[in-house]
């Protein structure tokens, strides 16, 4: 009769999760395997199973192009055995080096915040599981012992707040409530704890039950670290994920004040001064520290997207990206995902967004603008709302192609962007729609920064979440008749299609200027990006044409428009529109259409004042 042995010994022996094996025992991927009663054994001399989901140095291309992407996987246990996973345990050395008292990630929605956090709560926590197995075919597990000492040897208090998002702060303060009670209820050890006294132990009841009041709540990390110091003889690891998302719903929803109060409290209480913490993390998009939430954290060090410090482990490299491409054979690929999804500085490390890529990579390798939409940007609308002409004329210059160079506040506040509109740029910095080509030190930490659109999938944000929002929604039932008009070249349609839209959308501030109508035509025309590369304000000819979509392939007609505005409402637009349509023969404009190819050319000249215009097309 054949031995057997344990599922835990199989564990230990191959280096997967007693989880995964008892999956494959039931899939019936490991020959002989039987179960005895509640338990499964498994032939000594068995074969680890050739497929095991699982990535590691050793992996074969093949295996792990069967691996599926782990899109919305947060939990770093399973992203990092049954799906394809990008190592970022380095991360661990590069903490463990250093060793800050207090660490603050600022990074985009979706660059793997939660997923990293997760991975440090794995690596760290004390666990009856052997969670060593999880990263032994890591590169964290080759740095030596002065590294994998530190695995599984602390107790660990998590939190995540990316879910906190209501419009009350009564709704938000018993999200927080059920969020900290599940987190002590994650350490039942305490509730009988002889380390503990029986003070502590009412104290612990009282949150876990639910049943706490508002200081009770406030000094829950704090009361809950000094615990698990007693208990396991060793001081906790605190782990905080978007610590500002209930700051930010605070401010959209008018709780604010109440919001800035209680964290600030609850933070003071875990974080600040704290002998009872090893070490603590933090991340979130802003890092609001003039909001004193932090105030007096002297042992606090912040890592935004303009620091070199830990820029490799959020998001995906150049390199990373080169080896998924090779691992699912799709090498000709690497191109088009640049185009879409590159582009982002870190530091000085380029960065491809993570969401994005891996979404492409579970679409069949078909481009899309899969960030869209992934988060909730009504401060950017109402931040928009108050935009003045030079704003406007800067962000139609981004969407253009061009740089533009503003002071970046690397603590920019959510009271402050609405009193100052300026500070647009450096949210939008901070939050992704925007990259950085250049940046000096200004005052302090900030910065005077060349900025720039990171890559084809941005444009598209841009039109969706940005400049519809600023030229006042342009109605989508209208868009698609003004592409069509184009084609046509039918200039009536046209005309009556732009003068619905500034009717419908624009004020009198609006158009006092023609960078505005500009502006409000590449708005429209972003529609096209997915058969055109849309240009403005370039050399061609003899001169500079104002708007030029280049066709991608040659089934498609180029178009080239010239624009024309008076405030005088006794100008002929009629022939001031004919004069734009002029103008693009005689200078020539269509020298870079003609150079590529191009022969139909579709051309056409806009004369507006005031919410009128006039078309002439040929």
């Amino acid at each position: 009769m054949a031995d057997y042995i344990s599922i835990k010994q199989a564990s230990e022996l191959w280096g997967i999760s007693k989880a995964r094996i008892t999956k494959l025992c039931q899939e019936g991927r490991i020959d002989g395997a039987v179960r005895n009663g509640r338990f499964w054994c498994i032939p000594e001399n068995a074969s680890k199973p050739a497929d095991m989901r699982t990535k590691n140095s050793k992996q074969s291309e093949h295996s792990k192009l069967l691996l599926p992407m782990p899109i919305g996987i947060s939990d770093y246990k399973t992203a990092s055995t049954e799906y394809y996973y990008i190592d970022k345990t380095l991360m661990i050395k590069d903490f463990l080096d250093e060793k800050p008292a207090v660490s603050l990630f600022t990074r985009p929605r979706r660059f793997g915040k939660t997923l990293n956090m997760d991975m440090l709560k794995t690596f760290f926590e004390i666990s009856d599981e052997e969670t060593s197995v999880y990263f032994k075919d890591k590169a964290i597990w080759s740095c030596g012992d002065k590294y994998t000492k530190h695995q599984g040897k602390y107790p660990v208090i998590f939190l995540t707040f990316k879910d906190v998002k209501y419009n009350t702060w009564e709704l938000t303060l018993h999200k927080i409530s059920d969020l900290l009670s599940k987190e002590f209820l994650r350490h039942p050890e305490l509730s009988d704890s002889d380390k503990c006294n029986d003070r502590e132990k009412k104290y612990y009841d009282r949150i876990a039950d639910g049943n706490a009041d508002l200081i009770d709540l406030s000094a829950a990390l704090g009361n809950l670290s000094a615990m698990l110091k007693k208990h396991f003889g060793i001081a906790p690891v605190l782990i905080i994920d978007e610590y500002d998302t209930p700051i930010q719903q605070g401010y959209m929803y008018g709780f604010y004040d109440d919001a800035i109060t209680f964290m600030r409290n609850l933070f003071s209480e875990g974080l600040k001064d704290n002998n009872n913490l090893s070490f603590g993390f933090l991340t979130g998009i802003l890092r609001v520290a003039k909001e004193s939430i932090f105030s007096g954290m002297n042992n606090l060090s912040v890592y935004s997207v303009l620091d070199n410090k830990y820029s490799q482990y959020f998001g995906f490299t150049k390199n990373e990206i080169t080896e998924m491409t090779r691992a699912y054979s799709v090498p000709e690929k690497l191109d088009e995902i640049c185009e879409w999804y590159d582009g982002y500085v870190f530091g000085e490390q380029e960065i491809f967004n993570p969401w994005s890529v891996i979404n492409y990579f579970s679409n069949g390798c078909q481009p899309k603008a899969f960030w869209i939409s992934t988060g909730d940007n009504s401060i950017i609308e109402e931040i928009l709302e108050q935009a003045d002409s030079e704003l406007y004329d800067n962000l139609n210059s981004l969407i253009s192609g061009k740089r533009i160079t503003s002071y970046i506040d690397t603590n920019v506040i959510y009271p402050e962007i609405k009193k100052n509109p300026s500070s647009i740029y450096s949210f939008l910095l901070i939050t992704g729609y925007l990259k950085y080509t250049r940046k000096d030190i200004a005052n302090g930490n900030d910065y005077i920064c060349e900025l720039e659109l990171p890559n084809r999938e941005i444009r598209y944000a841009y039109k969706k979440e940005i400049l519809d929002k600023l030229s006042g929604i342009f109605p989508q039932n209208l868009t698609i008749p003004v592409q069509e008009a184009i084609y046509k070249k039918d200039a009536v349609k046209l005309r009556e299609l732009l003068c619905k839209i500034m009717l419908n959308s624009i004020s009198s501030f609006d158009y006092s200027h023609e960078s505005f109508y500009h502006g409000m035509i590449l708005g429209l025309l972003v529609t096209f990006e997915s058969g055109y590369r849309l240009t403005s304000n370039r050399e061609s000819g003899l001169g500079r044409f104002d708007i030029q979509l280049m066709p991608r392939n040659s089934k498609l007609p180029g178009v080239l428009m010239e624009l024309k505005s008076t405030k005088d409402k006794n100008d002929d637009l009629k022939a001031l529109a004919k004069a734009a349509l002029e103008q693009i023969d005689e200078k020539r404009y269509d020298t870079e259409m003609k150079a590529e190819g191009v022969d139909d050319i579709i051309r056409i000249g806009i004369a507006f004042c005031g919410k009128t215009a006039e078309v002439e097309v040929e």
